[in-house]
């Protein structure tokens, strides 16, 4: 099987390649080969390189930029998905794409599921929502993955952040009324890979992605705050010198985003149709190690 990763130096991306390793020829690309604001080269490299399946982790991920450049937010995140589409069914390929739980306005108190109403309250979430209607009418074999709080070791996120502001500061105001799922960027690669295998193991792998396509919560399992998020953190890197930690209001750290207050998504029927998913808690412990693991060689 021929598999186009996009976005190969990207937090996903990156531990898609080898979590993918042995299912197929990968041929993995990043902006500087396929630039999702480009629609055309999209096109021609989908076209060039004629794969079997579509594996799109790339994104406009500024959330806060997002507000001052929709036009270019909406390009990558909502029309380029629907290019890639489109020329998969020309080919008659399958698509893995990936959204997130900003789709929903966090008016909820219990997790979100695949069929709740979505109402984007900012821009991201908006372009994101886009990407995957325009993925929908297309109708081809999709997995539209929608996750959460997407954290690693590579490029900018909240556990980067927090490890080097801990080293930085006496003092750490988080914000503790957003609950969502941490959820760590080598599950969410893992468990791409497992589906992958699933469908290669099938009689048909293009009828099997048929028969599964539609939308899936992958997350982490459990819920937290920014605030105990980074609590959790720091009693895993550091012994002692911790900052002092006070959790603060989302008014009192206004963001050019608005965010949702809840947007805790449930993982059954992911876990039903394909695996099942670990606990923030130990997908968090199981990052750092492997960090430690890498520091140490």
């Amino acid at each position: 099987m021929r598999i186009l990763l996009t976005g190969k130096t990207g937090q996903v991306g990156y531990e898609l390649e080898r979590s993918l390793h042995g299912l197929g020829e990968i041929i993995a690309v990043d902006r500087s080969q396929m630039d999702l604001s480009d629609l055309d080269q999209v096109r021609d490299i989908v076209r060039t390189v004629k794969p079997d399946l579509i594996i799109n982790p790339a994104a406009y991920t500024a959330v806060d930029k997002a507000e001052s450049e929709p036009e270019l937010a909406m390009r990558i995140n909502g029309e380029a998905p629907g290019v890639m589409a489109e020329e998969a069914k020309k080919i008659g390929a399958a698509m893995i794409h990936y959204s997130t739980d900003y789709v929903f306005d966090g008016s909820k108190d219990t997790p979100y599921v695949e069929t709740d109403p979505t109402c984007p309250i900012n821009v991201y979430g908006n372009t994101k929502l886009a990407g995957e209607q325009a993925i929908q009418a297309a109708g081809i074999p999709h997995l539209i993955l929608r996750t959460s709080w997407v954290y690693g070791m590579r490029g900018k996120n909240f556990l980067l952040t927090m490890l080097r502001l801990a080293q930085e500061r006496d003092e750490l105001r988080i914000v503790a009324d957003q609950h969502g799922s941490p959820t760590w960027c080598g599950t969410i690669a893992d468990s791409t890979a497992a589906i992958v295998a699933k469908s290669i193991s099938a009689p048909d792998r293009y009828e099997w992605m048929r028969e599964h396509s539609g939308i899936y919560h992958l997350t982490c399992q459990g819920q937290t705050t920014w605030y105990g998020f980074t609590k959790a953190i720091l009693d895993a890197t550091m012994s002692d010198k911790k900052p002092a930690l006070v959790p603060i209001s989302t008014q009192d750290y206004p963001l050019p985003a608005r965010r949702p207050a809840y947007s805790v998504m449930s993982g059954q029927k992911f876990i039903r149709d394909f695996l099942d998913l670990p606990s923030w808690e130990n997908a968090l412990a199981s990052c750092l190690q492997k960090k430690t693991s890498s520091d140490n060689l």
